[in-house]
This record gives C-alpha cells, sequence and structure tokens, in this order.
C-alpha cells in the first residue's frame, strides 16, 4: 500500500497495491457490504478470462475496484460523489453539471490510483 495522508482530512486508508487480494482487503476495511458484490465481479471476470481467453475482464476488475477505492476511501469525496449520483438517478434537475462532476471525480480516483 501507499503512504498514508498525515492530514486528519486524508484518506481512510492508504492506496493498496492493484491486486485483487489487496483490493478486497481495502473494501473489507473501507466498505464490508462491498464484499460480496467484488467476489461475483471477481468470478465473473476470472471465469470470462478462462473462457475468452484474455486478461481484459481480470484488467476491467482491477480499474472498477481500484477506482471504488480511490473514492470511498476520501469520505467526503464519497459522499458528494453519492450525492451527484443521487441528482442524476432523480431526473428532476438536469444532470449535465453533476454528471460532469462525476467524471471529474472518477478521473482523479484513476490517477490515484496509478491507471492514468
Amino acid at each position: 500500500m501507499s503512504a498514508q495522508s498525515d492530514s486528519p482530512y486524508g484518506p481512510l486508508i492508504p492506496m493498496p497495491e492493484l491486486t485483487p487480494d489487496a483490493l478486497r482487503a481495502a473494501v473489507a476495511r473501507i466498505a464490508p457490504s462491498r464484499i460480496p458484490a467484488l467476489t461475483q465481479h471477481l468470478f465473473e471476470a476470472t471465469t470470462n478470462a478462462q473462457q475468452t481467453q484474455s486478461l481484459a475482464p481480470l484488467r476491467a476488475f482491477i480499474h472498477s475496484w481500484a477506482v471504488f477505492v480511490a473514492i470511498e476511501r476520501h469520505p467526503e469525496q464519497a459522499a458528494r460523489l453519492h450525492a451527484l449520483e443521487r441528482i442524476v438517478d432523480g431526473g428532476e434537475e438536469d444532470p449535465a453539471e453533476a454528471i460532469t462532476e462525476i467524471r471529474r471525480i472518477h478521473e482523479a480516483a484513476e490517477a490515484e490510483a496509478g491507471l492514468r
């Protein structure tokens, strides 16, 4: 895992290595209710990788869960993302600004995880 911030407003945990085991451990610490979804996604990715003889499904799994961890390890950022998602899902107001901010959050998370 990478270094953890000394700031009281820093991340809950360091960014883990981009391996299934490290991501699972991180998710268990910051969002334990998501472990079943991670486990199912890993099972499907492994099965698809074997069937297609391609690592692409496993790369997609790593990308998805690394971004999830990069976002969720920052509680304020995660709360903002979830609020923006509710705006988009609610359909009661123009979602353009919310969608733009969601993209920015995801792009920053990809960079933080070393995926960009």
